[in-house]
């Protein structure tokens, strides 16, 4: 879903047969204008979707932006004004707020997580652990928040995680599966598998086929036993139950990736307010 689709959708959910409330109180002639107060610092995000937001209401409308997605922004900062027809502001404020502070929310959170490792060399990405039809929007926040995205959905990896291997029979089943899949539909996608085990590790390794090893709920002691046996011949990410307190010791083990689906949904929204007045 691109924006625009999200953007026609959204406002079709919550003004439905109309807004009623504004219809009745604001003739459709009447000028506003309305600035995005910050309330609560943190790393702004969403202003690119908010201007898109108001330009469709109001092919008219006129949006000043004076920072840009990814930036902090203290309390009380002015993040854009919009000049449009009051009944456009009116209907837009809702879905603007909430996408804003979802998106400002997880950009905020992710960034506390990779300033927490920024002495070492792991690379912190999301999940798949999204909101359904919002994913594309809280990965750009992830990736304003200074980390890096995982696969955006079931197309773009394969990703061969407990019950696949479960259902296939085993990691050997399920590597050779995978790669003779690709080969036979002429696909190009990177395989990745889970390890349960510095077992399964050793497994992995005889069979060899992937571009990435998951080590899923590893101790940071099984993490550095495993990338010894590994020895950086493919890429390797933790997962599985790290969280802030603990994830500066995962990335002190020298792993390639550290998989955090916190950094989303356990996000919470950052305070922002959109104030409207009449345009003199």
């Amino acid at each position: 879903m691109n924006t625009q689709e999200f953007i026609k959708a959204a406002l079709a959910e919550d003004i439905g047969s109309g807004d009623h409330s504004t219809l009745a109180s604001i003739d459709d002639k009447v000028i506003g204008s309305a600035k995005l107060i910050v309330k609560e610092a943190g790393i702004i995000a969403g202003i690119r979707i908010a201007k898109e937001v108001f330009l469709y209401l109001d092919k008219e409308a006129i949006f000043k932006a004076f920072h840009t997605d990814g930036e902090y922004l203290e309390v009380g900062t002015i993040a854009f004004t919009v000049k449009a027809k009051a009944q456009a502001i009116l209907q837009a404020e809702r879905l603007v707020l909430n996408t804003m502070q979802r998106m400002s929310g997880i950009a905020t959170l992710t960034h506390s997580y990779v300033n927490k490792i920024k002495n070492h060399t792991t690379t912190i990405l999301d999940t798949r652990k999204t909101t359904p039809l919002f994913r594309a929007f809280e990965k750009e926040a992830v990736l304003l928040g200074g980390a890096k995205n995982h696969r955006m959905g079931l197309y773009d990896m394969i990703m061969l995680k407990d019950n696949h291997i479960d259902y296939c029979g085993g990691i050997e089943k399920a590597i050779a599966a995978a790669n003779a899949y690709l080969n036979e539909h002429q696909l190009q996608l990177p395989i990745e598998v889970e390890t349960r085990s510095l077992e399964d590790v050793k497994r992995v390794m005889k069979v060899g086929g992937v571009q990435r090893i998951m080590l899923d709920n590893f101790t940071t002691q099984e993490i550095e036993a495993a990338l010894v046996i590994i020895n950086k011949q493919y890429e390797t990410e933790a997962s599985g139950g790290i969280n802030f307190d603990t994830i500066e010791a995962y990335a002190a083990t020298g792993v390639d990736f550290i998989s955090i689906g916190a950094v989303i949904h356990h996000a919470t929204s950052l305070d922002l307010s959109l104030k409207a007045v009449l345009h003199e």
